[in-house]
């Protein structure tokens, strides 16, 4: 039986290619849609907003953290694919027990593009994967480089106050902008606005998600931080590290030359 090497470094097999797919990543689930796996997906979480079609007619299996176990056994998966920091490890642990689970573990640019061939070979679409890396690797390559840093503070969360750190796809696709991360510390830290203002950060980035910033929530960090520019930009380009970034080098592109 073919086996197949996830990002955990784990081997799984399957005996045949996969009718029966879960998705537990809203990223992953864009690339399985856009991979041309529509017949074969038949669970995604709430959280699973793109394509809206399959939003709208697909399972839908619980949150990336609070899986419904129960729909997931009536659904018969014969793959689940799931990702180490979206999803609840004692969760996948137990699904693990029963299905073959392919597990992902995004940290930078290279390891995406190693995810989406990989998630394109074990869904015998190795031909169409290869086609979005390419077009991915090569948007970014001619991606002008920002010929200044500014220090930036990208928020995620509101009440508490949380930020994205060192360690994270967010901290890298920043640097493709030419932001300097202020908190490289960990990887979300819970932000006073005391550490923010001594922090100092050129640049505030608000974030679309998971936390849902809007313009109303502008005003109090140019309170705080009167001396720094404050942006809403779209988390969706920033976080998500499957097809979604066959758009994210000319969002960035907008958003630092605009």
């Amino acid at each position: 039986m073919p086996e197949f090497r996830d990002q955990l470094n784990r081997t799984i097999t399957l005996d045949h290619a996969p009718v029966r797919i879960l998705s537990l990543v809203p990223s992953q689930t864009e690339l399985l849609f856009d991979l041309g796996l529509n017949d074969v997906v038949v669970g995604i979480t709430s959280f699973c907003i793109r394509p809206e079609a399959w939003y709208n007619s697909k399972s839908r299996i619980g949150g990336t953290k609070k899986l419904d176990l129960h729909k997931i056994r009536n659904l018969q998966p014969d793959l689940i694919i799931g990702n180490k920091e979206e999803n609840d490890r004692s969760q996948i642990e137990e699904l693990m027990s029963a299905y073959p689970v392919w597990m992902s573990d995004v940290k930078t640019l290279p390891d995406a593009l190693d995810m989406i061939h990989g998630i394109g070979d074990l869904c015998a679409r190795t031909p169409q994967a290869a086609e979005i890396t390419r077009h991915i690797t090569n948007r970014f390559k001619v991606l002008p480089t920002p010929k200044t840093e500014h220090k930036a503070a990208y928020f995620i969360w509101r009440k508490p106050w949380m930020a994205a750190g060192q360690g994270t796809f967010i901290n890298e696709m920043m640097k493709y902008c030419g932001f300097t991360n202020c908190f490289p510390d960990s990887r979300y830290p819970e932000i006073s606005f005391e550490i923010l203002q001594k922090a100092n950060p050129r640049i505030i980035l608000l974030s679309s998600e998971p936390y849902p910033f809007k313009e109303k929530h502008l005003q109090e960090f140019q309170e705080a931080c009167p001396e720094s520019e404050i942006m809403l930009v779209d988390g969706e380009f920033f976080s998500w590290y499957g097809s979604r970034l066959l758009k994210a080098p000319e969002y960035f592109r907008e958003l630092v030359f605009k």
